[in-house]
């Protein structure tokens, strides 16, 4: 059964537990290196069952998704109150074809674009962190929560390139 919008919030959250977001952020392309670090491409590429994403489609997806949450911040920043449109991460997975896409390459652009959107947001006000989008499907969106929810989703897909990176 497919989890609700609230029950993946909520799940996601969960993995932050008090920690701090930014710190966790930070600290993540150097735990995706270590984890990547020496595994032959058939390992990056091997999918733990038929449906489950890859390592290289793991990286893949952190890349994109990290450049839409820097889009979204700035969105935000510049015009409060913007809408804020989701997406399906199965559809771009499929259109962008992250199963053949270079898993260090991907890993790169994830790595840039975090350090780009970490730098903007060590440099916010802290009016600026109560600045809001409307996410059509999560309803409004503090800068301060997204930054949240990327810390929970950077947990989350950790966690999944450790079993993988194991062989589980």
């Amino acid at each position: 059964m497919k989890e609700t919008v609230e029950q993946y919030v909520r799940r996601i959250r969960g993995y932050v537990g008090g920690k701090d977001p930014l710190r966790v952020q930070a600290a993540t392309p150097g735990h995706i290196r270590k984890l990547v670090r020496g595994l032959p491409s058939r390992k990056l590429k091997r999918r733990p069952v038929p449906g489950k994403w890859s390592i290289t489609e793991i990286l893949a997806h952190l890349a994109e998704v990290e450049l839409v949450g820097g889009y979204r911040i700035r969105m935000i920043l510049g015009a409060p109150g913007t809408p804020i449109q989701a997406f399906d991460q199965d559809v771009w997975a499929k259109v962008a074809r992250y199963r053949e896409l270079d898993a260090r390459k991907s890993l790169e652009m994830f790595c840039v674009l975090r350090e780009s959107n970490l730098a903007l947001l060590r440099s916010l006000k802290p009016r600026q962190w109560r600045q809001y989008g409307m996410h059509e499907e999560r309803g409004r969106e503090t800068v301060a929560r997204i930054v949240e929810m990327f810390a929970g989703h950077d947990l989350n897909h950790l966690k999944q390139i450790e079993r993988l990176a194991k062989g589980e």
